[in-house]
């Protein structure tokens, strides 16, 4: 793909600051429902693991949508695409807060997940069609500090608002949010020449089912999708329940639990300040030192004799989660450039669909035994995931 001759690097500023705008909005409906599960829980009288399904049921259509998103993006635009995703997601995200069961609150939230699975994609994307390979990972970084303080604000939201004005009120807040990131890429439709769809280049003239039979059956893509399914289920298997750990451990107020698992998006800023320096440990590098870092968050949170630790814990998480998720997404741009929309959609997916069975499986462990098993598996697993994509990623670059 080509960029248009008449834009300008301060247009392209503009329209990935305002994508980065539409992440923030995924990021918060994403991470919203981790503080919410206590509240919850006490709210409609079931037990965590049952308020739980919520998170389930947002992740699995989540990911299986994201592997459709790439061909809306391809063929009508990924500006154009996002746009109407965050206005449809406004209008949709006021059904969760009008919820009268956990049940209808579920399936709420199902309904939601499809419109915001599409931004983070389709902003990567975006990215890779008008970046140069070796700026890349430092944009994409830079792009989802977006979806990174996203999350941050999900998470304070959902402890803070839902402590004092009730959980029903952060759906309100995100319907609001979405607005204003649907409204803000509207104004750049028209002007803006990056927003103008590309076509594909490399005389592709793939199909849908065609981009996907390339993404399964080429060696490389298959194992960066088997890669990042594995890291959603280890990862956000263990961290969807630290707010339940925080809250049936240590009694914490839903403010403070908030305010302590969004350290992890704390951690993620962390990375994205310092990716410039970090990119120089090499891929490779990058991956190891990350498998290490969530290994040692998971075992402080698993360990924890005080709260207090936990705010630390998490940035230690958020921190080493994304030196290895951005060495990921990296490669994911270059898996397919000819349909790269559908390439990113098709790894977003497996990153989902990943976390929900991890989410699922979990699930009865913290009901019977608690979470500290739970971080423990997540501690053990990590490390062993970083080797794997480090002896992948040394083969990959002798051939």
């Amino acid at each position: 793909m080509s960029p248009p001759e008449s834009g300008t690097e301060k247009q392209l500023r503009r329209v990935i600051l305002l994508m980065s705008l539409a992440a923030f909005a995924s990021g918060f409906s994403l991470r919203i429902s981790d503080p919410l599960l206590p509240q919850l829980a006490v709210g409609f009288g079931v037990s965590i693991g049952s308020a739980s399904a919520i998170v389930t049921a947002y992740a699995i259509p989540y990911g299986l949508s994201q592997a459709f998103t790439g061909m809306f993006g391809d063929r009508f635009g990924k500006c154009q695409w996002v746009t109407v995703v965050c206005l449809a997601s406004a209008v949709l995200v006021l059904l969760c807060a009008l919820s009268q069961s956990i049940t209808q609150l579920t399936l709420a939230r199902l309904i939601c997940a499809p419109g915001a699975a599409s931004i983070v994609p389709l902003g990567i994307a975006f990215v890779g069609d008008t970046v140069p390979y070796e700026r890349r990972q430092t944009v994409l970084a830079r792009f989802l500090a977006g979806q990174m303080i996203g999350m941050i604000a999900g998470q304070v939201a959902g402890g803070i608002i839902g402590d004092h004005f009730g959980w029903r009120t952060t759906f309100y807040v995100l319907a609001g949010v979405f607005a204003f990131a649907g409204g803000s890429l509207l104004t750049q439709l028209r002007s803006n020449p990056w927003t103008v769809p590309m076509r594909r280049t490399h005389g592709a003239t793939g199909s849908f089912l065609s981009d996907y039979r390339k993404l399964l059956f080429g060696s490389w893509p298959r194992f960066v999708i088997l890669a990042v399914f594995f890291e959603g289920a280890i990862f956000f298997g263990g961290f969807t329940y630290v707010a339940a750990f925080l809250h049936l451990h240590f009694d914490l107020s839903f403010t403070l639990i908030g305010l302590a698992v969004a350290g992890f998006g704390l951690g993620c800023v962390l990375y994205v300040i310092s990716v410039q320096r970090l990119v120089r440990l090499g891929d490779r590098g990058l991956v190891l030192a990350g498998g290490a870092v969530v290994m040692l968050g998971f075992l402080m949170l698993a360990i924890a004799p005080v709260w207090e630790l936990a705010p630390f814990a998490c940035a230690v998480l958020g921190f080493g989660y994304y030196m290895v998720h951005n060495t990921l997404q990296t490669h994911a741009t270059q898996m397919l450039p000819e349909a790269r929309g559908n390439a990113v959609a098709g790894f977003s997916s497996a990153l989902y669909l990943g976390q929900s069975i991890g989410v699922a499986l979990a699930a009865p462990v913290i009901d019977r035994a608690g979470a500290a098993p739970v971080f423990v598996g997540a501690a053990a697993l990590w490390p062993l995931l970083a080797i794997w994509i480090n002896w992948r990623l040394r083969r990959h670059v002798k051939r």
